[in-house]
């Protein structure tokens, strides 16, 4: 007897009614699975509007958290490649720039964001949520610095240029949210840092007391290093023109000595020239030196002396010197904004906006820092250990202010963090009572600077601590004291704002080298000293 005369053809369409029934009441299900998915996670970012347009998924797929924040990803570097476009495209007839270098900047910015884009799409792929939350805090800070830059710009294209910088932005913001709610939910990953192996002996005696002359007697060890003299002695006479020699994109680190002289040279290091070791002489013997400033005309990001946008970049006993003077206001002595930086017994002194730490993860130990107003200022995650920070004599009716750290998201990883190191002050400052002293100022909201088994002298007044712009951010900053020693480490006076903290031993180890800026494998590599403690 064949199957059809057993069971009777009506029963097997009933049946088959039935699958197709059951198989589409599943798919209902799933959609209002996924769209409530989607719902949930868009409600809780900045711009859930943008969040939703981002997110044109079909709800017949089992989507999750991971895949939401990705197709996030894709469309916030789909809309970066638009804004490149807009950006390379702009000219002299489309914006008139009272500061020089403000679309020059925007453009090598929003380059480095696009990298910073695919890079955190790539570490999600390896659960690496600590170098994705780096990469998205970057990008946010350049947008911030690309605009604060065209404040005085115009021309027709500039309100284009605007709204473009901050449509696009948004969706970065968004990934930056989705991404922060998932930590959240999981705890950080901090695998080991996908770095070269930077294993032979010339990568390790950069830490240590070695005399680099090229007429060693370890010249085998040594033959690749680059020698920058300004007495004609070495390979080259300036810095920029050993730089320029330097390969792009090298995987190995690249070392530049720099026999001692003075070095009258801005120094540009851009994203394409990662791994450049910088080694001095002597912070007092080897010294560059520029003179730039906001008040002839450039902006605070291209005043820098030395400016550093190639990961991996290493510096050791040199001088970085602005001496643009304190009636030129902002005048960066030293910027980095790239990843996994290192900076050991160097000397970094200007006045108004010095030290600019502007992203990414950096460290620096046993440096001298002088300046007069937010002379450490941005918005990387940055630990100073063993450091002398000595404010100076300001103009008059000035104070000075020694960090002003420009976090403006909860979301962001970023901050800075003093440990064990010694707030001072120049003799004739210590002299005078007419010039009040301060810790930090918030620069942005979520402003967020710590200070941690150091040393602090009388300079600082009671308060420790001064609003930027009347209540903002007082109460979403985070500033956090621990341990520290001093007449001017005392609490009682201190600022009673919301955002305030005397810190115990816990809340610190927040604050340390493994758990601030992950540092412990790239540090290694480094052969530079750190401490850490948990």
């Amino acid at each position: 007897m064949s199957f059809s005369k057993q069971i009777p053809f009506h029963f097997l369409l009933l049946i088959l009614f039935l699958i197709l029934k059951l198989n589409n009441n599943q798919a209902q299900a799933q959609a209002l699975s996924s769209n409530s998915l989607i719902t949930s996670l868009c409600k809780s970012t900045p711009y859930p509007d943008v969040c939703f347009h981002s997110l044109k998924l079909s709800v017949s797929i089992n989507i999750n958290a991971n895949i939401i924040l990705l197709q996030s990803l894709h469309v916030a570097i789909s809309e970066a490649e638009k804004l490149l476009t807009l950006l390379s495209d702009a000219d002299d007839h489309d914006i008139i720039e009272k500061h020089k270098g403000a679309i020059q900047d925007c453009n090598e910015l929003h380059r480095i964001t696009l990298s910073s884009l695919n890079k955190s799409v790539s570490r999600l792929a390896t659960n690496n949520l600590a170098d994705a939350r780096t990469y998205l805090a970057a990008a946010l800070t350049n947008k911030n610095t690309c605009l604060e830059g065209l404040d005085s710009a115009s021309g027709p294209l500039k309100p284009l240029l605007l709204d473009t910088i901050t449509n696009a932005y948004k969706y970065v913001t968004n990934s930056l949210s989705l991404l922060s709610a998932g930590s959240r939910k999981n705890k950080v990953h901090h695998p080991t840092n996908s770095l070269p192996k930077w294993l032979s002996r010339k990568d390790f005696l950069i830490g240590n007391d070695t005399d680099y002359d090229d007429n060693d007697d370890d010249d085998d060890d040594y033959s690749s290093m680059i020698t920058v003299a300004a007495d004609g002695s070495g390979n080259f006479t300036t810095i920029t023109d050993a730089i320029n020699f330097a390969p792009n994109n090298s995987v190995d680190r690249i070392i530049i000595y720099i026999k001692q002289g003075l070095y009258e040279e801005n120094v540009e290091i851009p994203s394409y020239k990662p791994n450049i070791v910088l080694l001095g002489e002597g912070s007092d013997i080897t010294i560059i030196s520029g003179n730039r400033s906001v008040v002839d005309g450039w902006t605070t990001f291209r005043s820098a002396t030395v400016a550093v946008s190639g990961e991996g970049f290493l510096a050791r006993d040199i001088g970085f010197h602005n001496i643009a003077g304190p009636e030129k206001h902002q005048a960066v002595a030293l910027r980095i904004n790239a990843d996994f930086a290192a900076v050991y017994r160097c000397v970094i002194s200007g006045y108004q906006d010095s030290l600019y730490v502007h992203s990414f993860r950096q460290f620096y130990r046993e440096c001298d820092i002088y300046g007069t107003i937010d002379y450490i200022f941005g918005n990387a995650a940055v630990v100073f250990q063993g450091c002398n920070i000595i404010s100076r004599m300001p103009m008059p009716g000035q104070f000075t202010v020694i960090a002003a750290q420009s976090r403006d998201s909860p979301d962001q990883q970023t901050g800075i963090s003093f440990q064990n190191c010694s707030i001072l002050a120049t003799e004739d400052l210590r002299s005078t009572t007419a010039v009040k002293s301060y810790l930090g100022r918030p620069w942005r909201p979520y402003s967020r600077t710590v200070f941690i088994e150091s040393y602090i002298d009388d300079l600082i007044d009671p308060m420790g601590w001064i609003h930027w712009s009347g209540d903002e951010g007082l109460d979403t900053l985070y500033y956090g004291e621990f341990g520290n020693i001093g007449p001017g480490s005392t609490l009682d006076g201190r600022v009673t704002w919301p955002g305030h903290h005397v810190m115990d031993y816990y809340e610190a180890t927040n604050f340390t080298v493994s758990e601030f800026i992950t540092g412990q494998e790239w540090l290694d590599s480094t052969s530079f000293p750190y401490d850490d403690w948990v």
